[in-house]
């Protein structure tokens, strides 16, 4: 029986593949195309939201949250951290608490997101801790591996800037309001809550823009442009060590 269940998965798996693929061919726009969700990537993934959907909030506020860890995901792959242990993060702090709040409590669209919200907090601190790696420099002269490299510095030049205003402006904002206190101190309060709030929303903009910097290049996410990056890299660099040799 455990055979034929799971002969009946590769089979749906292999026929949503095909009928994805079939359905692509006939869609001229990169953008519109459907794409077939990876269960074993490092992003989680966001509902359909259906016409006159009576949980539509709920599904939206879901998808809000699932959105905010792909965006981390992005941040931790630009950073340096490695692929296997984003997901192995998302297994045990999204899916494995997931599963066990289920058991205890029921499914809680709720509870769902704070373990969301507490898988990306331990993914942000792994990001605080590690330094983004140094900007590539070319081994050898291609121009395709040259355009990825370009790509490459910028995207960490990105992450960078995130990282300074989210560990660095955010915080001391942060502590000046917290330090702000009194009966006369209301106005200073509030502009110091308008800055943290602009802040936030420019911390936003920028996570987006990692992803859509490589969609402009034909990656569909930051995940493929790294995996296609690092490939290429270790061929440069086996390419240097046959020339040395």
């Amino acid at each position: 029986m455990k055979d034929d269940a799971f002969k009946n998965e590769l089979f749906l798996e292999e026929t949503k593949r095909f009928y994805t693929t079939l359905i692509n061919r006939h869609i001229h726009d990169p953008e519109r195309r459907l794409k077939v969700f990876d269960p074993n990537s490092v992003y989680l993934p966001t509902k359909k939201i259906g016409k006159n959907n009576p949980k539509a909030a709920e599904i939206e506020a879901d998808n809000t949250a699932r959105q905010d860890w792909n965006r981390t995901a992005d941040m931790a792959l630009v950073s340096g951290i490695e692929e296997s242990k984003i997901i192995e993060i998302k297994n045990e702090h999204v899916y494995d608490e997931a599963t066990r709040s289920i058991q205890k409590h029921g499914w809680l669209p709720g509870l769902f997101r704070g373990i969301i919200q507490k898988a990306k907090e331990i993914l942000m601190g792994l990001i605080r801790e590690t330094e983004v790696p140094p900007k590539p420099t070319l081994s050898v002269d291609m121009a395709e591996y040259r355009k990825m490299q370009k790509l490459m510095v910028k995207v960490q030049d990105e992450a960078r800037a995130v990282k300074q205003l989210m560990h660095g402006e955010l915080p001391k904002l942060e502590k000046q309001l917290a330090e702000t206190t009194g009966l006369f101190k209301g106005k200073e309060r509030k502009a110091l809550q308008e800055k943290i709030a602009s802040l936030k929303q420019e911390i936003d903009r920028r996570m987006n823009r990692l992803p859509n910097i490589l969609k402009e290049d034909g990656y569909p996410d930051v995940q493929a442009f790294k995996r296609t990056y690092d490939a290429a890299t270790a061929l440069v660099e086996q390419y240097n060590r046959d020339l040395a040799a």
